[in-house]
């Protein structure tokens, strides 16, 4: 090898390195109204000095229990809810500076599985049109023969018939609507997807199915996934890293060897207890957190 191609090989290892997002002190807080005039009177800390990062192909697992903050950080990331403070960086531009332009293109990378299927998709909208709507808008395709075109591709890799954008999302299952809510996260072509609980709302032999898709996927167009989850089972199967969020904060962070094999946190011990253990004769020992200082 060539001492240009050295330097070459040397440069793209370093590039890959870099964090594609970076998220610094995230901070997200709900005003709390009391009174008659409903008057601000506190706040409630829904994210509080979040800071994490994700690398180009990387899955990072955010889990927690059910109202820790969660979905909340991802939906603020993306701007889909105001931050309070912090900063998230994404592909080296400042997300929440971005405006015209330059938030457009941020929008067309990052995108969002949504954790109710049937909720995320528009009632009255063929999947046709569920699906093309982001490439109309960001003006991908020239007529409606190449629209078409695109959205059956779309569907026919995440595992949909081609005749299924024709129909109506009240005729799919839970799991087939899942599929179309990450075809439509696809039809961009972006770098970095949230995914939302993405198989909670499924039926447990439905669940292995999406996620084997989404894996598929990131393999395929090397996406960037921040993976939001209250089961410890699934983040364990899909994640190379894991961040563990309490109350708002993250309590523990590091590789899934790490946190499955050596917690550190009382949280993090009584999550990986509560994870059903396959083999009846096999006792363990479940670890109970109350909750105080962390």
């Amino acid at each position: 090898m060539t001492d240009t191609a050295v330097l070459e090989s040397a440069q793209t290892a370093t590039e890959s390195q870099k964090p594609l997002l970076v998220v610094d002190n995230l901070k997200t807080y709900f005003p709390i109204r009391s009174g008659l005039l409903q008057r601000v009177t506190d706040h409630f800390k829904a994210v509080d000095g979040v800071s994490f990062n994700i690398k180009p192909g990387e899955t990072l697992g955010l889990v927690g229990e059910s109202g820790c903050g969660k979905t909340t950080v991802g939906r603020t990331l993306l701007r889909l809810v105001p931050a309070t403070g912090g900063r998230v960086i994404f592909d080296g531009h400042d997300v929440f500076r971005a405006s015209g332009t330059e938030l457009q293109k941020l929008r067309r990378n990052m995108q969002i599985v949504f954790q109710d299927p049937a909720g995320s998709l528009n009632p009255r909208m063929r999947i046709l049109s569920i699906v093309g709507e982001p490439l109309v808008i960001h003006g991908l395709v020239s007529d409606k023969s190449e629209l078409r075109d695109r959205v059956e591709t779309l569907l026919e890799r995440c595992g949909m018939p081609r005749a299924a954008a024709d129909r109506y999302p009240h005729e799919f299952s839970g799991g087939q609507r899942q599929r179309i809510g990450i075809a439509r996260a696809l039809a961009l072509e972006p770098k970095f997807i949230v995914c939302d609980e993405p198989t909670s709302a499924l039926d447990v032999s439905i669940q292995a199915q999406v996620i084997n898709l989404l894996m598929d996927l990131q393999e395929e167009f090397q996406l960037s996934y921040l993976f939001i989850s209250h089961d410890m089972a699934v983040i364990q199967h899909v994640c190379e890293r894991i961040a563990v969020m309490y109350k708002g904060k993250i309590v523990e962070d590091g590789s899934r060897e790490q946190i499955i094999g050596d917690p550190q946190h009382k949280y993090t011990q009584s999550l990986l207890s509560a994870v059903p253990e396959p083999n009846p004769r096999r006792k363990v020992e479940r670890v109970i957190f109350e909750g105080g200082s962390m």
